[in-house]
């Protein structure tokens, strides 16, 4: 949605507000009274409104007053009986919807189709002059005819469109489906933010997005971005004595927990989506293509239809003329030119490929609702589309190609590294390491974590929080799990939660015996840069050495070597801490490093060898250690013996010219900062032209995101930040979903293709067949009935045949469509050019001696050899359409009965063509045939498969591809490859 026009609701909004003079007065309602609660949905929705007036809170008793009116509890939360009622009477947490379009508001939309509205005045006409000269009911049937055919093709369009608008319907709720944090009945949990009421303890941290008006419980360090809301672009502190939070606004920094007071409509940004309306979904760059592709074609058919319609009027004429005389003039007259009037107009609706942005929607429909069973959310439309045109990916290491369930493999402490994935392996740490060593390490796990343990409905303890973090609190709990609670209790004075730039968490508490003590975490070479001292054995503390400094390095790249994910631990005493003063930099003393295990998921190194053989680069891009995740790239099979790992700084230090040749050889990228990841993929973008996807979990991931072709983020690590800039949220996290994804790119791509391929070759041969007609011969041998139905053929039910098709192995063994690239291809010209000659040859035939080579004689054999001309024209069409699934190969039929919906419409069309011409003459203009004229059809229609074998032989310049990654060889494209 655009933020310029969410501004100006704002702007009057706020000047609205300007107008309430003095202190609304509230009313509580006797069911508010009658439950207990003693303040209004509106008074409280107005007082965490946009203009935050802490005088009216302070009247109410703060945070605590609001929350005793609301019957919330700041430690507990609410109870899980009162949902329902507070939905009831504080309302629900859900915005306006816009109703859904009904199937005849399609219907309506598709009768304003301006063809087919003048198609409708032609039918109109041809029925009162038919009445007129012929009577009842013979003269009705021309008009009545076209009536119907104009009827089946306002319903099919509008079935398809109702269907499509359905699907994307469901797609978007699928997207409002996020979970959030918070406390009920004294227990954290996860619930949807729809499921959100008034009075509700909800937890945020970086990366949020807030989903609904609130006041600020406990935090600590919370900015927010407001600007979404007010416009400004500088973040806001949150604080005890500024605790007010909008629904829209994103966390930028720290934790907090918040009480709920207005949810849904009542929210700030809930009564600013209420007064915008949905602008629909935005067309994609190949629907864009294909509208202009759509015109172009239209307007030679418009060329066609006009001249069509001067040659047969002009025939015509003369022939009258040299008759009876242009000055007598009868009612059959007026309909043959009405006739010729509908032919004409029934030739522009043919040639304008409606189809094509049919297909196109219906191939992405069809894809994403695929990639949905498959673990894919995609958010835009154009993504699908662009996916099979990726390159490059730029993939995270943790939870994209690894499991994400962590666990501590090894520890070092006091100049000890031991293996510590077993209870008898930590009873062992335990016996060679001092009480008070093991004390302050504990410590510093429990105070000093993002993670908490909670008891769910089933009464089970759980951790939640991100994976390092629960594997960090599980080691702790396992080594001293009766201390967890009394050190959960010490007060912590300040906390500088973890963030991707900083790398550490920080946090300062409070010794029981007096005094403070302030404990980091985080990337080892970082911690280790910020201490002096180090704990021995006994848990004295003794001075770090350069020498023990670099036996500190040697263990951590030992730990990285074997894969293990490293992280520091230190702590420093303080005497005192004021509320002005900082967490320290420098002075701490290491406590212990440790190796967290982090197995690489099943079916990684065979998705990347996918990509590779696609002629896709796949690039880790990481925050680990350059040893991890060297180790990791290698088992994953991305890391080879021509490409190289940096880190993340390296690169802002290169020249154009050094980057230039340095970017194809960068397979892994350490230590990795967001503006590094975000050089890396415009850097790809702007030197090698790469169509990028890029993964991403956090909130600082959001610019490479927005700037990559493809921004890719995770549903269960990722933030709702980075769920908001991606074009595909990946739900289970899963380097072989994003595969899949491009997968079904190609597939969208090469449907639409084959679409177009089909569609061009019946424009072809529709148009010249009528045109040729009709100056060789004086009238056209295609009626607008008949028009009419290979209209349907061509687009709907084209559509549907060949944009659903699901993708195979060989789409990866392609290399990948470059920028600029036309759309069709010369394989395309070469099939639909071949084909076109081929029907053209066989109607014209049939046309020009077709009464005579088949012996037909009699009152009806005009009209019986139209009805084998129009018969074999819609067979040489469904053998085409089988024709059209491959482009490149002979063998058409692979897989095809796996596709029930191309089978389906093929019998369909079949059935259809029967009927039309056995039973629906009078309408159609045709005659029954006998067998052997339908087998004739049937033959002629089956011998364009033989052309197509015959095209395919034919070699054909495919155009130029991507160079294919280092050591991996590409199938060639055309027939070399069959």
């Amino acid at each position: 949605m655009e933020s310029g026009k969410v501004q100006v609701v704002i702007n009057v909004h706020r000047a609205a507000l300007q107008f309430i003079n003095g202190v609304k007065q509230y009313h509580l309602t006797h069911e508010l009274i009658e439950e207990g609660f003693s303040i209004s949905p509106d008074e409280l929705a107005e007082i965490t409104g946009m203009r935050e007036d802490s005088t009216i809170l302070k009247l109410h008793g703060g945070t605590s007053g609001i929350s005793r009116k609301i019957k919330a509890s700041l430690q507990d939360g609410i109870n899980e009986t009162e949902i329902t009622t507070r939905q009831k009477l504080y309302g629900t947490n859900k915005h306006a919807e816009k109703p859904a379009r009904s199937f005849w508001m399609f219907v309506w939309d598709a009768l304003h189709d301006l063809t087919l509205n003048i198609l409708i005045v032609c039918a109109l006409v041809s029925l009162v002059v038919g009445l007129a000269t012929e009577g009842w009911p013979k003269g009705i049937y021309d008009g009545l005819g076209i009536m119907l055919s104009i009827l089946l093709v306002v319903l099919v369009t509008a079935s398809s469109d109702y269907k499509q608008s359905r699907k994307f319907m469901e797609l978007d709720h699928e997207k409002q489906k996020i979970y959030v944090l918070v406390t009920r009945d004294k227990k954290t949990k996860k619930v949807l933010i729809h499921d959100l009421v008034v009075g509700d303890i909800l937890h945020l941290s970086i990366g949020d997005v807030v989903p609904a008006d609130g006041l600020f419980i406990s935090g600590y360090c919370l900015l927010v971005d407001e600007s979404s809301l007010s416009g400004e672009s500088e973040p806001i502190q949150v604080s005890e004595e500024k605790p007010f939070l909008h629904g829209g606004s994103k966390v930028v920094d720290g934790t907090a927990k918040m009480l709920v007071t207005a949810v849904g409509s009542r929210t700030e940004w809930g009564k600013i989506m209420g007064t915008l309306s949905d602008s629909g979904v935005d067309e994609t760059p190949l629907q864009v293509k294909l509208n202009g592709v759509a015109t172009i074609i239209g307007q030679i058919g418009l060329v066609f239809a006009i001249l069509t319609f001067v040659v047969l009027l002009g025939r015509f004429l003369v022939n009258k003329g040299m008759a009876v005389g242009l000055m007598n003039w009868s009612a059959n007259d007026a309909l043959t030119i009405v006739n010729y009037f509908a032919i004409a107009v029934t030739i522009i609706v043919v040639a304008v490929p409606e189809g094509l942005p049919l297909a196109v929607t219906l191939s992405l429909a069809f894809a994403m609702k695929k990639l949905m069973n498959d673990k894919a959310l995609v958010r835009h439309l154009a993504a699908c589309e662009t996916m099979g045109s990726v390159s490059c990916i730029c993939t995270d290491k943790t939870g994209t190609l690894t499991t994400n369930h962590m666990i501590v493999d090894k520890v070092w402490i006091s100049d000890v590294s031991k293996s510590v994935n077993g209870d008898a392996k930590i009873s062992e740490l335990k016996s060679v390491i001092s009480e008070r060593a093991m004390a302050i390490l504990v410590q510093g796990i429990f105070v000093n974590t993002g993670s908490e343990v909670v008891k769910g409905d089933d009464g089970k303890r759980t951790i939640l929080g991100t994976p390092t973090e629960a594997a960090l609190l599980e080691f702790g709990l396992t080594v001293e799990r009766d201390r967890y609670t009394e050190y959960n209790k010490i007060q912590r004075v300040r906390v500088e939660p973890f963030n991707s730039v900083k790398k550490k968490m920080s946090v300062i508490i409070q010794l029981p015996n007096g005094g403070f003590r302030s404990f980091c975490k985080g990337a080892p070479e970082i911690i280790l840069e910020h201490c002096n001292d180090m704990l021995n054995g006994e848990g004295d503390i003794v001075p770090l050495s350069d020498m023990q400094k670099q036996n500190v390095l040697n263990i951590i790249n030992s730990f990285a070597s074997e894969a293990l994910r490293t992280l520091c631990i230190a702590f420093q005493d303080l005497d005192e801490f004021s509320d002005e003063q900082t967490i320290p930099e420098n002075g701490y003393t290491l406590i212990a490093l440790f190796g967290i295990k982090d197995p690489v998921r099943p079916g990684v190194r065979d998705a990347v060898m996918t990509c590779m053989a696609a002629g896709i680069t796949v690039r880790m891009v990481t925050g680990d250690n350059i040893n991890t995740a060297k180790a990791i790239a290698k088992e994953c099979g991305i890391l080879t013996e021509d490409g190289i790992a940096i880190e993340g700084h390296e690169l802002h230090d290169k020249s154009s010219d050094e980057l230039r040749e340095l970017l194809p050889k960068i397979q892994v990228m350490a230590r990795s900062l967001p503006m590094d990841k975000f050089k890396l993929v415009t850097s790809l973008k702007s030197m090698y032209q790469e169509v990028v996807a890029v993964t991403g979990d956090g909130t600082n991931d959001a610019p490479a995101l927005c700037e990559s072709d493809i921004g890719l983020a995770m549903g269960i690590a990722g933030t709702e930040v980075a769920k908001e800039n991606a074009d595909v949220i990946i739900m289970d996290d899963n380097f072989k979903t994003i595969v899949n994804v491009a997968r079904w790119g190609r597939a969208v791509y090469l449907n639409i293709q084959k679409f177009v391929q089909f569609q061009l070759t019946v424009n072809i041969v529709a148009l010249i067949v009528n045109f040729v007609s009709a100056c060789v011969i004086g009238t056209a041998p295609l009626t607008a009935v008949q028009l009419l139905w290979v209209n349907m053929i061509m687009d709907t039910l084209g559509a549907l045949a060949l944009a659903t098709e699901p993708p195979n192995e060989e789409m990866m063994k392609r290399s990948p469509v470059r920028r600029g690239d036309s759309f069709i291809t010369k394989v395309m010209w070469r099939n639909i050019l071949g084909q076109a000659l081929y029907q053209l040859l066989v109607l014209g035939t049939l046309m020009i001696v077709g009464k005579r080579l088949l012996n037909i004689e009699g009152p009806t054999a005009d009209k019986t050899i139209n009805t084998l001309i129009f018969n074999s024209f819609v067979f040489c069409q469904v053998f085409n359409e089988i024709n059209s699934r491959e482009m490149d190969k002979i063998n058409v039929f692979r897989g095809i009965f796996r596709n029930w919906i191309f089978v389906g419409i093929l019998t369909a069309t079949v059935i259809f063509q029967v009927i039309i011409v056995e039973l629906l003459g009078t309408f159609a203009n045709t005659v029954p045939l006998s067998l052997e004229l339908w087998l004739l059809s049937i033959v002629l229609g089956s011998v364009s498969m033989i052309v197509s074998v015959i095209l395919k032989c034919i070699p054909v310049e495919s155009g130029k591809r991507f160079a294919k990654p280092h050591g991996y060889e590409l199938i060639p494209e055309g027939p070399e490859a069959l």
